[in-house]
């Protein structure tokens, strides 16, 4: 079976501007926030059914910063 060639098809969709007519950066600067990327970020994906528990990051730290104690204690027994 013959290899397929990397076409002109691939190119054009890699090269293809998605930028949409509503966007506007001309306020916008350069590297505002490239050092907090630097420092690294967590991301953690919510599931949905679980937005009425946790609407925001700060219910979910609140809720991990009690149940961390437990959790430590149990890594510390065992």
């Amino acid at each position: 079976m013959p290899k397929k060639a990397k076409g002109k098809q691939q190119v054009r969709e890699a090269e293809r501007d998605t930028m949409r007519p509503e966007y506007d950066f001309s306020k916008g600067a350069r590297g505002v926030t490239a050092a907090r990327y630097r420092e690294g970020t967590n991301i953690i994906v919510l599931d949905p059914e679980l937005m009425d528990v946790f609407p925001d990051s700060e219910a979910v730290n609140e809720a991990l910063r009690a149940l961390a104690p437990v959790l430590r204690r149990r890594k510390r027994v065992s």
